[in-house]
């Protein structure tokens, strides 16, 4: 009997867009399927922005993969071609910039639907900023500004998922808030300099480029706030449970075991 395919999703705090040692990339591509992986870069949340293309092509191309774009405010492929192009792909690779309108753009094209049957499939999907919250149930953003939470994302991960969790001021009170109010599901807080792969909903992995960088399970307390778990580097899921005590290494980013 033929096993289901991997169900697996990777949240990014770094990569091309925001460091040149190109760590978490050769990080996610040593997760991909095959050897020579076929690399979607997906930058709608930017607006299809040229300069952030550009430098996505100058990272991968010299790499073992084949890399190409999706372009949706230029779109020129029909339903069919369009289906068959995101589900030939073994990475996708969604980029920052605005999650709200980065969902609302994917779902006028259908392609919230199609990255759903190619995560069915065993394509990885992955993501930096809002290329990481899309895959959630909800996300803290700043879409509209100020941070705020959206209770709306593909539920491709359950939860809700914060970025930035240490990089921008003010993003790890908003998003306790929201998860001890209840205005976003538990969920998980990815620092910059973090990568952590999920399967079937649960951290199987979990890498960082920076020794303090960190990856946390953040639930309600129950007394009106929130607390969190840190997950260390290389570990499994049973790390971020309550009640574990998380161990104390902190390994390089890695090629899939």
């Amino acid at each position: 009997m033929t096993s289901p395919p991997e169900s697996r999703l990777a949240l990014l705090g770094g990569g091309f867009s925001t460091e040149d040692d190109g760590l978490l990339d050769d990080w996610v591509l040593g997760h991909a399927r095959v050897a020579r992986p076929r690399v979607c870069f997906v930058p709608t949340a930017s607006g299809d922005a040229p300069g952030y293309v550009e430098r996505f092509l100058a990272a991968f191309r010299p790499r073992a993969c084949e890399p190409s774009v999706l372009s949706l405010f230029r779109r020129e492929a029909d339903d069919r071609a369009l289906r068959a192009f995101l589900l030939a792909q073994d990475v996708v690779y969604v980029g920052g910039g605005n999650t709200a309108n980065l969902l609302a753009v994917w779902r006028a094209h259908g392609v919230d639907r199609l990255l759903r049957e190619a995560l069915g499939r065993g394509t990885l999907l992955c993501g930096i900023s809002a290329g990481a919250n899309c895959w959630a149930e909800g996300s803290h953003t700043d879409s509209f500004g100020p941070l705020t939470h959206l209770p709306d994302g593909l539920g491709l991960l359950p939860g809700s998922v914060c970025p930035h969790y240490d990089g921008e001021p003010g993003r790890r009170p908003s998003y306790r808030a929201a998860v001890a109010s209840g205005a976003l599901p538990p969920g998980w807080a990815v620092e910059d300099g973090v990568g952590a792969l999920f399967d079937g909903g649960r951290p199987v992995d979990v890498v960082t480029r920076r020794a303090e960088a960190r990856l946390h399970r953040v639930e309600p307390d129950g007394s009106g706030g929130a607390v969190e778990h840190p997950v260390p580097a290389g570990s499994s899921a049973d790390a971020c449970l309550p009640g574990r005590r998380p161990g104390q290494t902190v390994g390089a980013p890695k090629r899939a075991r």
